[in-house]
């Protein structure tokens, strides 16, 4: 494992995350990307606990996002299993985890301002947070994709999936966006990843 975890974060954080993994009973596995999702936690049948993580994230989003599913696992162990998937046990529990990873050892020193205010409350996914999620997007491999909150009243865009949508108002937290192809109104999450569509090309 820890030859794997040197090639997706950085060599400093990585004897503090092999101690966070020291459980018999904790898989962490390394995934293809996937579009819905950076990382998840589940208990397996077997009474195990398996991490996954894509494998496409930058150093820090990876970080971030291993740490997130280790809260899970280790409030499941403290509190049971019948606590809320993000609530006040997952989020303290968070906290306490990457508090020693704030420090720019680790981190580059213009993203530990937006980290410490992200964990003064985190939320369910680093994406709710709009300026810590394009302040980590820099750090990306180059594509031509852009956040939803970016995009322009009227622009139509492109999802992972292929459909084509049309950007709309912005209601309290997600944008009104219209598909092209039935007119049924969907919101996005302003941190959701498009493509955007040239004009003549939306026709």
């Amino acid at each position: 494992m820890q030859n794997k975890l040197q090639n997706f974060i950085s060599l400093q954080a990585v004897p503090q995350v092999l101690k966070l993994l020291e459980h018999d009973n904790l898989l962490v596995k390394i995934k293809n990307e996937r579009k819905t999702r950076h990382g998840d936690y589940m208990r397996l049948p077997n009474g195990k606990h398996q991490i996954t993580i894509n494998s496409n994230l930058n150093e820090y989003r990876f970080l971030i996002t291993l740490i997130h599913e280790v809260a899970h696992f280790e409030a499941y162990n403290k509190y049971g299993r019948f606590i809320k998937p993000h609530g006040i046990e997952w989020k303290k529990t968070f906290q306490h985890l990457m508090l020693p990873f704030l420090n720019p050892e680790i981190f580059p020193i213009a993203l530990l301002p937006l980290l410490a205010k992200h964990f003064k409350n985190p939320k369910a996914s680093s994406d709710s947070d709009s300026i810590l999620a394009l302040a980590l997007k820099q750090f990306d491999e180059p594509n031509n994709k852009t956040f939803v909150f970016e995009v322009p009243l009227g622009q139509t865009f492109k999802l992972y999936n292929g459909k084509i949508y049309k950007m709309g108002e912005k209601r309290t937290k997600r944008f009104e966006c219209v598909e092209v192809k039935t007119g049924r109104l969907y919101l996005f999450n302003p941190n959701a990843e498009v493509e955007l569509i040239p004009a003549k090309a939306a026709v």
